[in-house]
C-alpha cells in the first residue's frame, strides 16, 4: 500500500481554452522518486463517496531531484475531478491536496534498443513528455524516438515549441503532428492515417499508445491489422 501525502499546488498555467498545466509541490519532502510514464492519484474533496473521489493522472515532469510534480490536465464538461481542479475559487495557487503514488507500469522501457512510437491525443502527451526528457537529460542511449501526436487544432498542440526544440538537439528523436480540425502546413488528419504511413514493416519495434479509450482501441485494431504483434504494442487509457 502506498500511503496518502499532501502536494501544494504553487502555480496553475492555463495553456488551451480547456488545458491548463499544475505545478505542485510534495510536502515533507525534498525529493520525489518515480519512473517517467507513471501518475499518481488525489483523493479530491468532491463527494462522499471514495470511489468517485480518487482521480488519477499522469506525470508529465521527468525526475529531475526536486520535490515539484507538473501535471496537465484537461477540463472534462460534467467530470467531477477537473470541475473541481479547474473552480478558481475551491483550486488555486496554495490548495493542499492530498495524494498517493507515483503509481502505474506504463513506464520508459528499460530496452531502447529497438525503435520506439508514441502515440497519443491531447493530453496523453503527458507521460512521453515525462520519458523523452529524462532520456535526454540522463543521456540514456535509444535506437530511435518517434513522437506522434494527434490534436484538433494547432492551439491544442501542447509543449509543441518544446518537443520541436528537443527533436532538433536529439539525434533521431522525430517529432511528427496531425491536426484533424484545422488546415497548417503539416499533416491533416487523424493520428492513425500518421502513425500508418511512419512506422516501418515487419520490423522488431514497439509501440506505446495514450490517450482516450476509442483512439486506443482503434490504434491497437490498425497496428494488429499491420500484422504487428500483441507484444508490441503498450497502452495507458484515459477513461
Amino acid at each position: 500500500m502506498f500511503n496518502w501525502q499532501t502536494a501544494k499546488i504553487i502555480d496553475i498555467q492555463p495553456v488551451t481554452e480547456q488545458t491548463s498545466i499544475f505545478k505542485l509541490e510534495v510536502l515533507a519532502a525534498t525529493t520525489i522518486n518515480f519512473i517517467p510514464g507513471q501518475f499518481i492519484t488525489f483523493d479530491l474533496p468532491i463527494s462522499e463517496k471514495k470511489t468517485q473521489r480518487l482521480k488519477s493522472y499522469s506525470i508529465a515532469s521527468h525526475p529531475h531531484e526536486s520535490n515539484i510534480l507538473e501535471l496537465v490536465i484537461v477540463k472534462i464538461d460534467g467530470g467531477l475531478g477537473t470541475e473541481f481542479l479547474f473552480d478558481k475559487e475551491k483550486c488555486k495557487v496554495g490548495t493542499e491536496l492530498k495524494f498517493r503514488g507515483p503509481l502505474g507500469v506504463f513506464n520508459l522501457p528499460k530496452d531502447l534498443s529497438m525503435p520506439h512510437y508514441f502515440i497519443c491525443t491531447g493530453t496523453g502527451v503527458a507521460p512521453f513528455r515525462s520519458m523523452i526528457k529524462y532520456i535526454h537529460a540522463s543521456n540514456i542511449p535509444y535506437n530511435e524516438l518517434n513522437l506522434i501526436f494527434g490534436t484538433r487544432t494547432k492551439a491544442d498542440i501542447l509543449y509543441h515549441d518544446e518537443l520541436q526544440a528537443l527533436s532538433q538537439e536529439m539525434d533521431n528523436f522525430n517529432y511528427h503532428i496531425a491536426l484533424s480540425r484545422e488546415e497548417w502546413n503539416g499533416k491533416k488528419g487523424y493520428v492513425h492515417a500518421l502513425y500508418q504511413s511512419l512506422a516501418p514493416r515487419n520490423e522488431s519495434v514497439q509501440f506505446m499508445l495514450c490517450g482516450w479509450r476509442p483512439m486506443i482501441d482503434q490504434a491497437r485494431k490498425e497496428l494488429i491489422a499491420l500484422n504487428y504483434d500483441k507484444k508490441q504494442i503498450h497502452f495507458e487509457l484515459y477513461g
